[in-house]
């Protein structure tokens, strides 16, 4: 299969998630190396099924996930521009999980503070992207919303 995640892909992706948070006033995130192993085996799997789908992991709430396809290979900062560009349909008057802007509430989750990235190239040249969260963002309760996302400052 494909080559894994280089050393610069993951710190091009966790520098442009720290860009975000900064602007957002929430702590940078560090990378983990058992999040990043875990991150790898995955996007390697989902590179040889083309499938993508979120993993076990995060379906039970052990981390939070988001993923990437794209059909060339995808530098680090637009698989994050890409993710943060949901901003424009989160309302930060009416906080709560949507589809349309998990990946940017995981992004710039508060509370989360370690992160993984795993890259893997499909047999068409494709390539699949994991980036993996601890303590996972976006859960579904009352409150925790508006203390983990907060609004851009000024």
């Amino acid at each position: 299969m494909g080559k894994s995640a280089s050393k610069q892909f993951a710190e091009e992706v966790l520098k442009t998630h720290n860009d975000y948070r900064k602007k957002h006033g929430v702590p940078p995130l560090k990378i983990c190396k058992a999040l990043n192993s875990g991150a790898q085996q995955y996007a390697e799997a989902l590179a040889s099924t083309r499938v993508l789908k979120h993993s076990p992991e995060s379906a039970n709430g052990k981390c939070g996930e988001n993923l990437a396809w794209a059909s060339y290979d995808q530098p680090g900062k637009e698989v994050a521009d890409r993710w943060y560009s949901e901003i424009k349909n989160y309302s930060f008057q009416n906080p709560g999980f949507s589809s349309g802007t998990g990946h940017f509430t995981a992004m710039i989750w508060k509370n989360t503070k370690k992160m993984g990235v795993g890259k893997a190239t499909a047999s068409d040249g494709s390539t699949f992207v994991v980036a993996r969260y601890d303590p996972p963002g976006n859960v579904v309760n009352p409150g925790y919303y508006e203390q983990n996302v907060l609004p851009p400052k000024k």
